[in-house]
């Protein structure tokens, strides 16, 4: 019983970071419809940032995350201007194409400026301590990452279901030119859209790097696990990419305790079973 329950405090932690990070990319392929494979690149730059933040500069964990999401923001703005317009609407391969070549950009340029090497990002005294819920003792920043994924999923849900900007950017998606008729200005409809889901990724980068190290590939070691989780939870659905996120976590997490030499088996079995029965992901069936 308590391996079992030890099993679940690590899968939620996982399955939380995995939502943080791959939201975004949800947000851009389901409410904007870009097959922004970069994703991983911004989360990427956001824990770079932040680690240099902290060791260089050497300020708190709460100023370098600050700092991560506004900087990976402050890239992003050409970026999305020079870049991404342009394949707004493409063809998908005009779209994968351009984003691919985005996420080898990114990582040349990351390593030149930072160096090759696996960066850290030293936590508060606060979330260095573990808390002890009488089976076992979790570490405070697995909490921590808890927390902030279900804070995530409700702010997004609310300013997605319930806000002005919510429903201009849905309105764009599904006309923009009978949008921007009735006044509504598409391109920063979707600039906004666009930081929003960049500062997600970040913020991701900085809070799961415990769980997802930091290191010179990690837009390519981790882009078709961000881009599993979207498919599985349905783009565009916040319910959905939790949902899939807890599952696939469980699942990977169980894999890696009971039989670790699977490596990532299991995970991808599971994607594989779910897509059987979900063909459209989990948010087809959540509608």
């Amino acid at each position: 019983m308590q391996t079992v329950l030890s099993i679940a405090v690590d899968a939620l932690a996982y399955g939380m970071v995995l939502f943080v990070i791959s939201i975004g990319l949800s947000v851009t392929m389901g409410l904007m419809r870009v097959v922004n494979l970069a994703h991983g690149a911004f989360a990427m730059i956001g824990g770079y940032i932040a680690s240099y933040a902290a060791h260089d500069l050497g300020l708190g964990y709460a100023v370098a995350v600050l700092l991560a999401v506004v900087g990976t923001v402050i890239i992003s703005i050409p970026i999305e201007r020079l870049l991404y317009r342009r394949i707004y609407g493409a063809p998908e391969l005009t779209q994968v194409l351009m984003t691919i070549g985005i996420t080898f950009c990114i990582i040349g340029i990351a390593n030149y400026v930072f160096g090759p090497t696996l960066k850290t990002i030293p936590l508060p005294g606060a979330l260095q301590g573990s808390v002890d819920l009488g089976f076992r003792t979790i570490g405070t920043h697995r909490i921590f990452a808890i927390v902030c994924g279900l804070v995530v999923a409700l702010a997004l849900w609310y300013l997605i279901e319930k806000t002005s900007f919510g429903v201009k950017l849905r309105a764009s998606v599904d006309n923009a030119s009978m949008a921007a008729a009735l006044g509504v200005r598409t391109e920063i409809v979707y600039a906004v859209s666009f930081a929003v889901a960049v500062g997600l990724a970040a913020f991701g980068g900085v809070v799961g790097a415990e769980l997802l190290p930091v290191e010179p590939y990690y837009a390519l070691r981790y882009m078709v696990t961000f881009l599993v989780v979207v498919s599985v939870g349905g783009a565009g659905s916040i319910s959905g990419a939790l949902l899939a996120c807890l599952i696939l976590g469980c699942v990977d997490t169980t894999g890696r305790y009971l039989m670790p030499e699977y490596g990532e088996f299991f995970f991808y079995l599971a994607v594989i079973a779910i897509v059987c029965v979900f063909p459209r992901g989990f948010a087809g069936r959540l509608k």
